[in-house]
Parts: structure tokens; sequence; C-alpha cells
């Protein structure tokens, strides 16, 4: 059961959520993208900073060695978080994004030719969609792709569809930064084993921060994941990989620390992890990093889980009641973390973010580094909230309630259900003038040229689009209860 009193407890412990914006209290709703740092990983970082920084590894004094010593302990820390006791297959990184790249610039390049297979869904946010894209282009390889249903879940028929042509990666995310829609790992696994070898990479960077994490049952063979949404400071991140999987792969950046001999005609390697380490790591990220694991696990990730399902739902609910809301992705809040985006009256979700972040309520707008998705939901972006473990209840009231003033603020832009026969039409801003529906009477924009305009680009039409020569992109009603049309 949620425990409130733990978590009203745990909010105290991040001195940024002390300060107001206009007045109001801060609503931090945005940490899908970045997490708040609770006091104790900031004390972490400062007191190494303040007393025990040195470079690592290569010193013989005694505050390298124990900024050494740290270092490496935070790499066992950061293992035993996720369910291996192997840490030198713990490879430290800036972020998700750069662990994802080193396994198509190393394992993709030794290992996919012309004319293999990748998998992946359409629904991946770009670090883990354009690294395959471009390993594809590089290696004429074939993407196949897996498509989601109209509730935001994984299409498990359009999945094994994927898999039937055998391919040598499958690439997925845990969780949905668009939806919070979290992915049946094993069964997905299960399901690419079942067809034969295949190498399956996950993206964990909004899974980490919310689900227990064991890579042994996850039965993965990579794992990236980053420490800036997971309560750690930014430019630290991991990737896990099996060993031996790691120890066949070339280095990824050459250099310093990486290297075991050099001779002028040639170079070898180091062993794990070092050779995926080249130049000086960010120490004092890793010792964040290994703080936060210390911390979340102090909290218990089972009641870290209890508040997250419990703030979903609440959210959910209290969505549903407003006129013109509509989430998007799974109601069942078993099948879903972290991550709520939804639909409000039409109105373009920078221009919500925007009001709402006048009465200090943060969160993120637009296609959420995920545009693949946000096309095949004919959606130009959405509105997203994003939890932690300092959210509660009223951080969702504050929410709904600069939803409404927004919807005051733009109640005249939006026509009656009779106008035209559409049911939505809304006023865009574009950075410098205003685009209306042609059917409105306040249009702003002749169709072929704008008169606050220079440019008269002949793929603009009049409507909801995303910038002044962007093409129209028409806001739907989105059904996610009807199955979509093959």
């Amino acid at each position: 059961m949620f425990d409130q009193e733990l978590f009203t407890r745990v909010r105290a412990d991040f001195p940024i959520l002390k300060q107001t914006v206009n007045g109001h209290p801060l609503t931090f709703l945005d940490s899908g993208a970045s997490s708040q740092q609770p006091e104790c990983v900031i004390e972490a970082v400062a007191n190494f900073t303040r007393t025990g920084y040195a470079n690592i590894h290569r010193g013989l004094y005694s505050l390298s060695e124990l900024s050494t010593r740290r270092y490496e302990e935070a790499r066992r820390t950061v293992a035993e978080f996720i369910g291996t006791d192997d840490s030198p297959t713990v490879i430290f990184t800036r972020n998700s994004t750069e662990s994802i790249n080193m396994v198509a610039y190393t394992w993709g390049e030794q290992n996919i030719q012309e004319g293999d297979s990748i998998a992946l869904p359409v629904m991946e946010h770009h670090s883990d969609l354009v690294p395959w894209q471009q390993l594809a282009l590089r290696k004429k390889a074939l993407l196949r792709w897996i498509e989601i249903l109209p509730d935001g879940s994984l299409d498990l028929d359009s999945l094994d569809k994927a898999l039937s042509y055998s391919p040598k990666l499958l690439a997925f995310a845990w969780v949905s930064n668009v939806f919070g829609t979290i992915n049946p790992v094993q069964e997905i696994v299960r399901r690419a084993r079942a067809h034969g070898p295949i190498t399956i990479v996950l993206d964990g960077a909004q899974g980490v921060p919310h689900l227990y994490t064991d890579v042994k049952k996850l039965d993965v063979d990579f794992l990236a994941f980053s420490g800036h949404k997971m309560l750690a400071p930014t430019g630290i991140g991991v990737l896990w990989g099996r060993r031996k999987l790691l120890e066949s792969m070339p280095a990824f950046l050459f250099g310093g620390s990486m290297i075991s001999i050099v001779k002028r005609e040639r170079s070898s390697w180091d062993v794990l992890p070092n050779r995926f380490e080249a130049g000086t790591p960010n120490i004092t990220g890793a010792i964040g990093l290994a703080a936060a694991c210390d911390y979340i696990n102090s909290i218990g990730r089972d009641k870290i889980r209890e508040h997250d399902q419990a703030l979903m739902q609440y959210a959910i609910d209290k969505l549903n009641d407003l006129e013109g809301a509509q989430v998007l992705g799974p109601l069942d809040i078993t099948q879903r973390a972290g991550a709520l985006s939804f639909y409000f009256r039409g109105l373009h979700p920078h221009d919500i973010a925007t009001l709402l972040g006048r009465e200090g309520v943060c969160v993120r707008a637009g296609h959420h580094c995920c545009q693949p998705l946000m096309r095949e939901i004919g959606m130009m972006g959405t509105t997203r909230m994003s939890f932690q473990v300092y959210n509660n209840f009223a951080d969702i009231d504050r929410l709904c309630q600069a939803l409404l003033k927004a919807g005051e603020v733009f109640k005249s832009a939006v026509c009656s259900p009779e106008c035209a026969g559409r049911k939505l039409k809304v006023m865009v801003q574009t950075g410098h003038h205003q685009l209306w529906p042609t059917c409105c009477a306040n249009a702003a924009c002749p169709s072929s040229k704008c008169s606050s305009c220079d440019v008269a680009p002949a793929n603009r039409a009049l409507g909801n689009t995303m910038d002044s020569c962007a093409p129209m992109f028409n806001t739907p009603i989105i059904d996610l209860k009807t199955k979509k049309k093959p």
C-alpha cells in the first residue's frame, strides 16, 4: 500500500522544491527529461570535490588512490543495483544515448552485414532509433518495424511478424517516454529467442528509475540507462553488457586509459571496463550515481513502484474529470510507469506548457524525440507529465488547476463543434504570428502568404502547423479503444 507519510519525508530531501515560481509552489513534473537530486546526492558530489578529488588509475599518491577506490566502489554499487556481480561489465558513459551508440559502432559494425534485419518499435526515442537507422544505412541492412496498438502498447503480432525475418538485432525501450507504457520485456525476449540467435538491446532510460532491475531476469544482452533520470547528476550513464559480448567488441573511443600496449605501428586494448572508458571519466558523476542508487534502495524500490502507481491513477482520474482532456496510453496503471501524456481541448502542447510554467508547473511539450511515433498517432506533439519520488497528489491538483486557467485563455480559439463539420479547431502559436483554421472568421493568415511573414512556403496550409514553414498537420480526434485498421 502507498505510504504517503514516507514520501512526505522523501520530498523534504529535495532542496530545489522549496522555491516558488511567480508566487506559486514549484511543481516539477518533468522528471522523465531530468530528475531533481536529493541532498545526499548533492552532498556526496560536493564532499568528494572538496576532500577527495584527483584523477584515477594513474596516480601513486594517496589522494589518487582514494579517488580510484571510490570510483570503482561506485561501479560495484551500480552493478549490484541492476543485479549483476560482474562489475567490470558495467561501463560508465555520458548517458543512454552514448551507451546505445557504443553498441551500434562496435557490436553493430562488427556483426551487421548487408541484407541483415534490425527490428525495433515505432515508439522508440530517437536515441534508440537513429543509431540503428544510421547503422542500417551504412551496412545496407533493413529495418523491421514493430507497430503499436491504439492504447499505446506494443503490438505483439507485429513483433512476431518482425521476428519472422530473423533479425540479428532487436532494440526496444523498457518504458515508453511518451505513453509510459511498460513493454513486457521477458515475453518479448522469449519470443525473440524462440526465432533463433539474436542480440537484444534494452533502452532502460525510463525503466530503471521506476522498476526493479535485474539483468539476469530481464535476459537481454545490453542495457542502457542514464543517471540524470534517476536522481543523479547529468553526464553519467551506463552500458551493461554480457561479458562475452563486451570482450568480443572493438574499442569505441581511442586514447588514454583504454590501451594495453601502444607501439609505433599498432596498439592493443585493455581489459573490461577500461577498454570502453577512454580518457578521464566523469568521476564525480559516477559517485553521484552510486549515491542515487543507495538513496533509491533506502526508500525501497517496491515502495517507489507503489508511489508511482498511486500518482498515475490519481492523475488519470483527475484528467478524466476535466472537460476536453484525454489521457494517451494504457489506462491500466500496472502497464505504465513514470510518464503520462495527454491531449487538452486541441490546444498546442507548447502553449499549454508555457502557461503551466507561469503557474510554477513544469511539464514537457512537443514530440519528445519520438517523431515517427507522433506521425503514427497523427499528432504534432503531446503534453507530458512525468513523476519521481518527490511528487505528490498536490502536484497533480496544481497541474489540473493550471490547465483550467490555460483553457480560459484559449477558450475563444476553439471553434464550435458545428464549425465546418470538424470537432476541434484551434489557434496555433508559431513564434511570430498565429494561424487559424480556414473556417474561422478571425483567420490571421491568407492561404498564399502571411501578412506578417516574409516567406510564402508552398507546402503551408491554414490550420494546425508546427511552424510557419511546416506542412499542415490536422488535429485528430484520437480513439484509443478501437483497434487500428490494418
